[in-house]
């Protein structure tokens, strides 16, 4: 007897099986070739987004900053500049910050037309696993929107808040066609309230240690971090031999954007 996964997932199989080229398939998959195992594991790679901790470019530093866009946004911007840094920045549409207003308009325009990646940290910076499937759906859609109407872009990555997230915020992300991104390493100048000193003094001990690569998570609403720690991290970091890539490309240099267009023009939608 076959079970609704097993069957899902052999629809799945034949129809990646079909799209392949005749000559690289000697006969169409047969219900009897997978497992049950098997069967749910394709369901649920399918089905749930991917959640990316680590970088796979050796010799790479994923430099990433949260809750933006704020005040200090082109100043990160400048000091990535001196050290010929990438780095991702995901972004709110109401935390600290409208993303609408004029002058966020402006810093978001700064990064990416830098060459920084853009990416979703949802809408209000709510914890993804006390939310609805709808509500989750809606912070994603809120923010994907205003990128596009900015920017021209939808992101292809998202960084949940608090980096908390269960199977069913992993279904909407999927179905959103994103992919979902925590971190290796994180600076701790939020979550755990550390000073510039101990900040500074983490960055040191994980570049000592010379990892394959680094995913970080800073956040861009501390004028310290922004000021203090940015330089300090990326000239450490430098000198043992990293390269700063955006998430995108520590990952292999995977599309940072699923979609692109051409950006809106502000109008009386442009709020929140």
């Amino acid at each position: 007897m076959f079970t609704a996964s097993r069957i899902l997932a052999f629809s799945l199989l034949a129809a990646v099986a079909s799209a392949l080229p005749a000559a690289n398939t000697e006969r169409s998959p047969e219900l009897g070739d997978i497992s049950e195992a098997e069967a749910i594991s394709l369901v649920e790679r399918a089905t749930l987004a991917p959640v990316y901790s680590k970088c796979t470019l050796n010799n790479t530093v994923a430099i990433t900053f949260d809750d933006g866009p704020y005040t200090w946004t082109t100043d990160i911007v400048n000091t990535l500049r001196t050290y010929s840094a990438n780095a991702t920045f995901f972004v709110n549409g109401n935390n600290f910050q409208c993303i609408y207003s004029t002058d966020n308009e402006k810093r978001l325009k700064a990064a990416y037309n830098a060459g920084h990646q853009i990416a979703s940290h949802t809408w209000t910076h709510a914890d993804w696993t006390t939310l609805t499937k709808d509500q989750l759906k809606n912070e994603m859609n809120k923010t994907d929107t205003a990128l596009k109407k900015i920017l021209g872009v939808k992101p292809a990555f998202v960084r949940p808040p608090f980096g908390a997230y269960n199977d069913a915020s992993r279904e909407v992300a999927a179905s959103n066609g994103q992919a979902i991104v925590i971190w290796d390493f994180d600076s701790g100048d939020t979550a755990a309230g550390a000073t510039v000193e101990k900040s500074k003094a983490a960055y040191k001990a994980i570049a000592d240690k010379k990892p394959m690569s680094i995913l970080t998570l800073n956040h861009e609403t501390h004028e310290t971090t922004v000021k203090q720690v940015l330089p300090y991290a990326l000239n450490y970091l430098k000198a043992k031999g990293y390269k700063f890539v955006t998430v995108a490309e520590c990952l292999g240099h995977r599309a940072p954007y699923s979609m692109k267009t051409t950006p809106g023009t502000r109008d009386s939608t442009w709020k929140c």
